[in-house]
């Protein structure tokens, strides 16, 4: 069982996915948002599933796939949460995670464009285990605490641009803030459909040539830890979204590796969470 938004930007359909059909939801919701997350909306939709009451969409499958959920009000970010991407970006092996914010206006679809920004010689990939907060979590004390507030994991990609974020200032924000910059979904997946969230592989693709393939069993501070942690500092609300950092072999770790252009096409997969793919092109 998937959830998943379906049709033009700003228009897009909630629905739920199985292996054999796609049912529309509206008949629950509006859509799928913080407030349908918070009110148990997953749940609801699996018991009018199990019920019978929900209707197949009619050519679901011509429709453009949105991400997964509305616009959160933050989205979370945690730098070199992997030791061979710490190690690839010449940094130190981090203590206590690293936290930087993302602008929530970034999230696009799994297979819409992404734009290079203007004067942009650094644009860069990085797969990433998302992480959709389903309840309020404030000042968590315990792992199952934690786990208790994810409602389910999704696919990120976290595009950076390493000239904005390491040369211009030292501030990593504007270099994963451009427009376009994090390409969601296909589909949300509910927490309990994901035995281990710390047994998941990662891959990317740039041009059909593999650059990543990891796994978040390799993950420095893993999604109970993240979540604990970060609701020390922070209010995490229902729909946030968290991306838990990336492994290894982004065009900033590998020497001479160019970054991305316009025309490149990445393609990206975590095991039982789907696959996407952008083109990149000029802004």
């Amino acid at each position: 069982m998937r959830f998943a938004r379906l049709g033009p930007v700003g228009s897009e359909i909630p629905v739920l996915e199985t292996d054999d059909a796609v049912y529309d939801l509206r008949s629950i919701t509006d859509d799928i948002t913080g407030a349908f997350l918070a009110a148990g909306g997953l749940e609801t939709a699996a018991l009018a599933l199990a019920a019978g009451t929900l209707h197949p969409l009619p050519d679901a499958s011509a429709l453009r796939v949105g991400a997964p959920i509305t616009t959160p009000s933050k989205i979370v970010c945690i730098g070199l949460n992997y030791r061979d991407h710490a190690e690839e970006s010449g940094a130190a092996v981090p203590t206590e995670p690293v936290v930087f914010m993302k602008d929530p206006g970034t999230i696009v679809g799994p297979f819409d464009d992404v734009l290079i920004p203007r004067d942009s010689v650094k644009t860069d990939w990085e797969v990433e285990l998302g992480i959709v907060i389903g309840s309020t979590a404030r000042y968590v004390e315990s792992h199952v605490e934690a786990l208790a507030c994810v409602a389910g994991f999704v696919l990120s990609h976290d595009v950076s641009e390493r000239e904005f974020q390491l040369e211009r200032g030292g501030q990593w924000d504007k270099g994963k803030s451009c427009e376009t910059f994090n390409p969601l979904g296909p589909a949300l997946v509910p927490a309990g459909e994901v035995p281990d969230p710390q047994a998941l592989g990662l891959r990317l693709s740039v041009n059909g040539v593999l650059r990543q393939n990891g796994s978040t069993a390799n993950m420095i501070f893993p999604v109970a830890e993240i979540v604990r942690y970060l609701s020390q500092f922070m209010v995490l609300r229902p729909g946030d979204l968290i991306n838990t950092g990336t492994p290894a072999g982004v065009a900033l770790g590998i020497e001479g590796q160019p970054y991305l252009r316009d025309g490149d096409v990445v393609t990206l997969e975590i095991d039982g969470l789907g696959t996407s793919t952008q083109r990149f092109v000029n802004a």
